[in-house]
């Protein structure tokens, strides 16, 4: 028979299942109001940190209102906002270095612009053009996903290797709350937490899985919780608190780039906007829900705590909102000059090597192009 555990053992046992508990309110460093909250597990960052990540803040509310102007005049395809979901965005980008991976979703523009990407390649295809826009290897970038969670899987590859090869990478998984929903996502936990790998798997939940609310997607405590089945830590915080995601990201990237292993994030924010340009949101949720997170605002929180803090004063404010400025403007000129199609480009990246098939349709296309040139 197995003899009884030992008190010490106990307490060693507890000691690990608690760790990997997340906190029972999300952890908020500066509430609505602008107040700094203390908490012991989370200092603040500092104040040179919070005014840089202040400004991709900006800069990304304002790409999120071109974004939305540039549908509805025709020039992009589709935008899914990220309205009011900016300061998470922003923490996933600044909370790794610049050989760390980010593995972004569909509505991550704002994380793919605050890691360096050209507003116009990260926005080329939501345009509706056949690749990525961007180059993934320049600023280790994965390309936008929209099947849900698959990007996960390719994290967790790619943490995978980097241990197997002796690096000091982290990476950082972004996905939403429906994704949680998604086979691919548990796959990824498992493996990652069986593999012991350096990746921190980031939830926002922004209470919709585009018309499912979270109430009928789990019955979990919380998503963060869903960690603990696996052996990893799991987190909760407040997702339109920009210090305190960039504290608890930042604590999990740490840990990550020490060995601990992966774990997992959930930020608890809002989706201002409708899903998409072609989603109907008032079909689903009401007004008053909406209004409720409006004075949660994770802009008018910053702003309000470095005023206070006199980190920001009218100049500094006024030169954030140029910058913003200059890129919407930029993108406002790259996406409204028409594309330079290539027909050719259906046959040069199907195989490295073109087969006969591939070689006699692209002669039958330059044959028939060249006979509408007549």
């Amino acid at each position: 028979m197995q003899e009884p555990a030992g008190r010490a053992d106990l307490d060693a046992q507890r000691a690990a299942e608690s760790y990997m508990l997340p906190s029972v309110e999300p952890v908020q460093l500066i509430d609505p109001d602008g107040r700094h909250v203390h908490n012991d597990k989370y200092p603040l960052p500092d104040g040179d940190s919070l005014l840089g990540a202040y400004r991709e803040l900006v800069v990304g509310r304002r790409v999120n209102d071109q974004a939305n102007a540039l549908v509805r005049q025709g020039r992009m395809a589709v935008y899914p906002s990220s309205h009011g979901q900016e300061a998470c965005q922003v923490a996933a980008a600044l909370c790794i270095e610049a050989a760390d991976w980010l593995f972004p979703t569909y509505r991550d523009t704002v994380a793919v612009l605050a890691r360096g990407v050209d507003p116009i390649q990260a926005l080329t295809l939501l345009r509706g053009d056949w690749h990525s826009g961007y180059d993934p290897y320049e600023h280790n970038v994965s390309i936008q996903a929209t099947p849900l969670a698959t990007q996960l899987l390719h994290a967790v590859g790619v943490a995978h290797a980097a241990k197997l090869k002796g690096e000091n990478t982290v990476v950082v998984a972004m996905c939403g709350d429906g994704a949680t929903s998604e086979g691919d996502f548990h796959e990824a936990l498992n493996f990652a937490a069986v593999f012991h790998v350096p990746v921190v798997f980031f939830v926002q939940n922004n209470q919709y899985a585009i018309s499912v609310p979270l109430s009928h997607q789990s019955v979990a405590p919380s998503l963060a919780h869903k960690a603990i089945g696996y052996g990893m830590p799991g987190e909760r915080v407040d997702g339109n608190d920009l210090a305190a995601l960039l504290a608890v990201l930042g604590k999990a990237v740490d840990r990550a780039r020490d060995g601990g292993g992966p774990a997992l994030v959930e930020a608890h924010t809002y989706r201002m906007q409708s899903h998409t340009n072609a989603d109907d949101a008032t079909r689903y949720r009401s007004d008053d829900e909406v209004a409720q997170w409006v004075p949660k605002d994770p802009v008018m929180r910053m702003r309000t705590y470095l005023t206070e803090l006199k980190l920001l004063d009218e100049s500094t404010e006024k030169d954030i909102a140029a910058e913003a400025e200059r890129v919407a403007a930029a993108l406002r000129e790259g996406l409204n000059a028409e594309s330079e199609v290539d027909p050719e480009d259906l046959f040069r990246h199907v195989y490295s090597e073109k087969t006969s098939q591939l070689r006699e349709q692209a002669a039958k296309l330059r044959e028939e192009l060249s006979r509408e040139q007549l």
